[in-house]
């Protein structure tokens, strides 16, 4: 194979590639310097032995991509949300009867998730679950609060929040209801759960995961 690389061109080879011809010692340092042009991780030792051995695969180095960085979207922030009226329930949509549909998907869901509540069904644990659950489509009433015009407050919570509750009356009347030194109430297939809301301030998906500890009495 060496003598192939370094064989001189014959005068008709020369005469067609219009090259000048050369003699062996430039034909070997050209050859020499190409390969090391090539290989420049190969020494030079490395590149003669792999001439005597075998045939020659030269390198190809790939570029190394940058990854781009994914730019993350931002949200709204809190204050261009009440700007843009997101979470406003329309005075036309504030109708009981429009959301009643709603309570019975709520009513499905909490069987669903406490398998029936049937007779035998350990209180403590559905109370465990009945926590954690979302509670919009559900009708609540205010059975203790230190504000008097609380007390007797029913319907269906359309939206909850951190610190308070919105609920459709039958009236179809929005309240909004807040959480601190009330307690409220809802039934479902004559099993009443209890909500002590001093206790109770976290959003929806932040007392998913919340630990809630049994207590025995709790004041407002």
């Amino acid at each position: 194979m060496e003598v192939e690389l370094y064989r001189r061109l014959s005068p008709e080879e020369t005469g067609e590639l219009r090259l000048q011809p050369q003699g062996s010692q430039e034909a070997t340092a050209f050859v020499n310097a190409f390969l090391k042009l090539s290989m420049p991780k190969k020494k030079d030792k490395a590149i003669q032995d792999m001439l005597t051995r075998k045939a020659v695969v030269l390198e190809h180095y790939a570029k190394k991509k940058t990854k781009q960085k994914r730019k993350k979207t931002k949200g709204f922030t809190a204050k261009q949300r009440r700007e843009m009226r997101l979470f406003e329930i329309e005075p036309k949509q504030q109708r009981y009867a429009i959301f009643l549909p709603l309570h019975q998907l709520w009513k499905q869901y909490i069987k669903d998730l406490c398998h029936g509540l049937r007779p035998e069904s350990q209180p403590h644990i559905v109370q465990g679950k009945l926590l954690k659950a979302d509670l919009h489509g559900a009708i609540i009433t205010v059975t203790k609060s230190k504000c008097p015009s609380y007390v007797g407050i029913t319907g269906i919570v359309l939206q909850e929040f951190k610190r308070v509750f919105k609920i459709i009356t039958k009236e179809d009347k929005l309240k909004v209801v807040p959480k601190l030194n009330n307690v409220f109430s809802f039934e479902i297939d004559g099993f009443i759960s209890y909500i002590y809301g001093n206790k109770f301030q976290l959003r929806a998906s932040e007392r998913s995961a919340k630990k809630f500890k049994s207590r025995g009495s709790i004041d407002l």
